[in-house]
């Protein structure tokens, strides 16, 4: 699928610090896409972002846009508020 970064996302990437390719690495093999809010999905992997801590790395991506769209990326440390046992 063909995805698009909105200006928002691209803000995220840099105020956040997220690498734009642990962001690319996310939205090409997510481990999990699970719904979002708003018809959204979020694609999402545990990404090691140095110094051994794990972290989840969201994507939250528009599919209904034609390209999808990544509206907002983040990181978070709640791992198991956001992950789906299969």
């Amino acid at each position: 699928m063909k995805l698009e970064l909105s200006d928002h996302a691209k803000e995220e990437m840099e105020r956040r610090r997220i690498p734009r390719h642990l962001l690319d690495s996310v939205l090409d093999h997510p481990q999990q896409i699970v719904p979002a809010e708003r018809g959204k999905k979020a694609y999402q992997s545990r990404t090691d972002f140095g110094g051994g801590k794990i972290y989840l790395l969201r994507a939250i991506v528009a599919v209904d846009t034609d390209p999808a769209t990544v509206v907002t990326v983040y990181r978070t440390s709640k791992i198991e508020k956001y992950w789906r046992a299969p």
